[in-house]
């Protein structure tokens, strides 16, 4: 019998001068985005959850009180109507966002004149600021003067004060949300259809596959990761909604803002209107666990149903 032939451990190299100076190159061109994630996002959320168990005045000076924050968060009167608009919000925003991406991603996506142009304009609402689109639409949804209206008037109906009635309000706000999620969400779509190999398709039409066919059993199982990240990220923004409600239906004179309140929204009037930093902490956690959770979720429902291959 042979003696058995004992593998070679590996030779540890010893760093050279030239990797050091490439691992200090690295470290000193990613310490700018470390520092501004640790200064802007750590730094805050540990605060936060800290805050979440105080009672914090003005001035922040935190006083330990447990859990009696997130007590009073259930207890809240406003919390149900709050998680109810933002889940009504994400319902709605998210599928119809992502079915109209699908449809603008798709014909930009065929041979048609004109899609340099069509994708600049179709992107545009994605890189103006929320607040001035906020406003924009604002004045679309006027009660006096409003576009919206004067459309409606024009072909026979009768104009609304949309943005002032509760079960109008909300729906004008997701419109937008809508109308500017489009743009950016077609970008990401178009560049994963791009990244199909166009065999798959050649070989579909020599199956005689119809364009149907082609679209549900070709590009979207393809497309599926893609659809995927849009999906969570989709979520995750719906349920952080503020700015355009807050732009859009205004806080002091407009009645129907108590009725289309979010969880962000009731996060904002606690904090910065009534002043109970620590309450409004608890609020942003209870909010932060259940994005998380919703995640979760996700992340173990798309093993069913997204095709990494």
């Amino acid at each position: 019998m042979g003696e058995e032939k004992k593998m070679a451990k590996p030779v540890k190299r010893k760093a050279s001068k030239r990797d050091k100076k490439d691992w200090l190159a690295g470290y000193i061109f990613i310490a700018p985005v470390t520092i501004g994630l640790v200064i802007f996002y750590v730094v805050p959320f540990i605060q936060n959850f800290w805050f979440s168990f105080n009672d914090v005045n003005k001035f922040n000076v935190a006083t330990f009180v447990g859990l009696a924050n997130f007590k009073q968060l259930f207890q809240e009167p406003d919390l149900l109507l709050a998680m109810k608009n933002t889940l009504i919000y994400a319902i709605v925003t998210v599928p119809i966002g992502l079915g109209l991406s699908l449809l603008v991603a798709s014909l930009l996506n065929s041979k048609i004149k004109g899609t340099s142009f069509y994708r600049t304009i179709y992107f545009l609402p994605s890189v103006t600021m929320s607040v001035a689109v906020a406003l924009v639409w604002k004045l679309i949804f006027h009660s006096e003067y409003g576009i919206f209206n004067a459309m409606i008037e024009a072909l026979g109906g009768q104009g609304k004060s949309w943005l002032t009635t509760p079960s109008t309000a909300l729906g004008c706000v997701m419109i937008v949300a809508i109308w500017g999620s489009v743009g950016y969400n077609m970008i990401i779509l178009l560049a994963g259809m791009q990244g199909i190999s166009k065999s798959y398709y050649e070989a579909a039409a020599i199956d005689g596959a119809g364009p149907g066919t082609i679209f549900f059993k070709i590009t979207i199982p393809l497309l599926s990761p893609t659809i995927f990240f849009v999906i969570i990220t989709g979520m995750i923004g719906a349920f952080q909604v503020f700015d355009s409600i807050y732009m859009m239906i205004d806080p002091t004179t407009n009645p129907a803002f108590n009725e289309v309140k979010t969880m962000n929204v009731l996060f904002y009037q606690n904090a910065f209107m009534y002043g109970y930093k620590g309450y409004a902490a608890a609020i942003s956690i209870f909010m932060f666990a259940i994005i998380m959770i919703i995640t979760v979720i996700q992340m173990i429902g798309q093993k069913k149903w997204v095709n990494y291959d």
